[in-house]
């Protein structure tokens, strides 16, 4: 059976490929945030020669009206256009292009122009494509479109062949103006260029787009993309044990110690409080001190050992104090620009009320035991994973929707979920959707050291925030190639990397064997190479670094089964090098994004530099935009140099006038020359350069 063509296969000739951004061919939303300008880019051509007209059209989902954005060319048939994310939610763009018959024939009949052809007929052609614009143009527009269309008529009837003739160089030929053609008469033109010149011009043009045929053309599937508030893109995390928190050796903290702590953790310059579970403890296998199988009769247990005779996921631990202390606390930390983050962990004790009333939801053995959580070789006796695949699941889905609803309803905002990789993509799309469409706001951190794949699966399925293998990354090599795909590949357009040097889980051989240098340098690339980090404190600013064992990345002494008291104030504490890095992360817009990072290479494998540049924003905060090069010494022990290159034009300095490079962790100044400079680093001071770009006389560092 023969199939007639369509009207879209008869006479459209665009075509339009590779629109970004664009997440596994519009299944999943993109992400940008509030005031973020969505940049667009398609691969658009045609057969033929004739010039394209591409257009952005985009929307937020609930308007029905759509609004249009000219994109411009690149090169190799590469088109751009950006569109403002004004207001939180989501967002819809597509690519629409035809071919531009106007601009088709200007650039023809200038060619013709020069080279003395007879201009008398296509003068008289683009009088008339000027003509349908007319009929097209409101009364305004349609006139001055139609005085436009009658000075080419003119100029055809002045002799358009010995103008052309003129053009290639014969005697000037003058034309007449026609009546009403103001635009011409107040530039007071004459020649045929000229003429030409002002019908051209990006005024004309403009003019010609607005009112163009709009078919036959194509347009692109529309894509959606999510604006999200800025807290999405840059935060800065803080994660500490409530029960540690006590100022008295020995004694059970509590949220009203936590809620004491604030001033510390505002001080270091943090705006996110993450606490660990919070909830009750089971007592069934509970884990002893350095997670010994056996406990003493003192011993905590782990937070994630969730839930007991007290109750589960929705309640407080006794020990720690009451829901209202915990609203005191998210009220205090409101008040300090801090916002209080809780671990998300669907697990369960032994203990936890849902065993015994929802036993389908937990797997049972042919001994009649339930399984525990295994991530072998590690057993955690102690907890119970959630089995999903229950015939139940939908209530299961409801009750663990409720659980995060209930803390949203007492003022949290964002969590911090444990392990989302051991549970279903589906559920975690399905969850966040739910939680957002009642509150938007909140944001969701996903724990997931897994495959790759996984973790970005996770992000697609809608996690606002993903932990990295940053604390893995070590070499120059593997940091590169992991920045690389964070700022500067598709990845980057739905995952926002979270950087965290050290968690109550990961304390890294580098940080097991390389002193306060090591720490500081993985703390400014964590800072400095993407928008969000966090650190698991006190005992990152207080440099612990003994494992548990030989071999293992656990901590001895680890807060995860001991309660433990901190002296702050010990002498060695990097607080104040914290402080100034979280000072330099506010002050600076550059490190408030991700997406704008450009490697610089050095002559060192030792040394590692990058560059931080100014993002599209509809507007900029008071924050600096000044771009910023970081350079970091790798090696703990030695004091390292080489020269740094440095792609000037890309960030907007002249590669011949001196400026200046500021240090922004020490206030020391160099006067720069030119792409290449020389850098000497040392671990046993500071292991890294924050250098803010400008002119020399520019401020000294804030």
């Amino acid at each position: 059976m023969k199939t007639a063509p369509s009207e879209l296969q008869g006479r459209a000739h665009p075509v339009i490929e590779h629109v970004t951004p664009r997440v596994d061919g519009g299944r999943y939303p993109a992400k940008r945030e509030v005031g973020d300008l969505v940049v667009v880019e398609a691969d658009v051509f045609a057969d033929g020669h004739d010039e394209l007209v591409c257009d952005v059209l985009w929307r937020a989902e609930s308007d029905s009206r759509w609004r249009v954005v000219p994109m411009e060319p690149l090169v190799d048939d590469r088109w751009r256009a950006a569109f403002p994310a004004e207001h939180r939610g989501r967002y819809l763009f597509c690519v629409r292009a035809t071919l531009d018959s106007f601009g088709t024939w200007l650039r023809d009949v200038r060619l013709k122009t020069s080279a003395g052809h007879d201009l008398t007929v296509e003068l008289l052609v683009g009088a008339e494509l000027l003509a349908q614009a007319a009929v097209r143009a409101e009364r305004r527009d349609g006139s001055r479109l139609e005085a436009l269309a009658t000075q080419l008529r003119s100029a055809s009837e002045a002799g358009g062949a010995e103008a052309g003739a003129s053009e290639a160089g014969g005697p000037e030929t003058s034309v007449s103006d026609a009546a009403g053609a103001d635009i011409f008469q107040a530039a007071g033109l004459r020649d045929l260029r000229t003429v030409l010149d002002a019908v051209g011009s990006p005024e004309v043009a403009a003019l010609v787009r607005r009112h163009s045929d709009p078919g036959p053309g194509v347009t692109s599937g529309a894509v959606a993309v999510v604006a999200e508030r800025l807290k999405a893109r840059f935060s800065t995390w803080y994660e500490l044990f409530p029960r540690s928190a006590s100022p008295e050796p020995g004694r059970h903290g509590t949220l009203a110690d936590t809620k004491a702590r604030l001033t510390y953790v505002s001080r270091l310059g943090f705006d996110v409080l993450y606490l660990p579970p919070i909830h009750p403890i089971g007592q069934t296998n509970r884990k002893g001190r350095d997670g010994a199988r056996v406990a003493g009769p003192d011993d905590p247990g782990s937070p994630w050992a969730i839930g007991g005779s007290e109750g589960g996921h929705t309640a407080v631990h006794p020990q720690l104090g009451t829901l209202e202390d915990l609203v005191s606390l998210v009220d205090e930390a409101a008040r300090l620009g801090i916002e209080v983050a809780l671990d998300l962990a669907y697990q369960c004790s032994p203990d936890h009320p849902w065993v015994k009333e929802h036993p389908e939801w937990f797997r049972w053995l042919p001994d009649g035991t339930a399984r525990y959580a295994e991530n072998p070789p590690k057993r955690y006796e102690d907890i119970y994973p959630i089995n999903f695949d229950t015939p139940d699941w939908q209530a299961l889905w409801a009750e663990l929707l409720e659980v995060v609803l209930f803390w949203v309803r007492r003022g949290i905002r964002i969590f911090r979920v444990d392990n989302p990789h051991t549970k279903p993509f589906r559920f975690w799309e399905w969850l966040i959707a739910e939680v957002q469409s009642e509150y938007p706001d909140v944001l969701f951190l996903g724990e997931a050291f897994t495959r790759p794949k996984v973790m970005k699966r996770l992000a697609k399925a809608g996690f606002t925030q993903s932990y990295t293998y940053f604390a893995w990354r070590n070499t120059k090599w593997e940091l590169e190639e992991y920045l690389i795909e964070l700022h500067s590949t598709e990845v980057a357009d739905y995952l926002r990397p979270n950087f965290w040097p050290n968690t109550p889980d990961i304390l890294t051989e580098t940080l097991q064997h390389g002193g306060p240098g090591v720490f500081m340098a993985r703390l400014v690339l964590a800072a400095t190479s993407v928008a969000s980090y966090g650190i698991y404190g006190p005992v990152f600013e207080l440099c612990e670094h003994e494992p548990c064992t030989e071999g293992s990345e656990d901590y001895l002494h680890s807060e995860k089964y001991e309660i433990r008291n901190f002296d702050l104030d010990v002498p060695g504490t990097l607080a104040g090098f914290v402080t100034r890095l979280n000072e330099i992360r506010r002050q600076s817009q550059v490190l408030q994004h991700d997406r704008n990072l450009a490697l610089c290479p050095v002559d060192n494998d030792q040394l590692i530099a990058y560059a931080r540049t100014r993002a599209p924003r509809l507007s900029d905060s008071e924050a600096d935009t000044r771009p910023i090069v970081v350079v970091v010494n790798l090696d703990p022990r030695h004091r390292q140099s080489g020269w740094v290159e440095i792609d000037l034009d890309a960030l907007g300095i002249d590669p011949v006038t001196p400026y200046e490079a500021c240090d922004l962790l020490t206030g020391t100044c160099y006067s720069w020359q030119g792409p290449r400079n020389f850098v000497v680093l040392d671990p046993g001071v500071v292991p890294a350069h924050i250098l803010r770009l400008g002119p020399v006389d520019s401020e000294l560092a804030l």
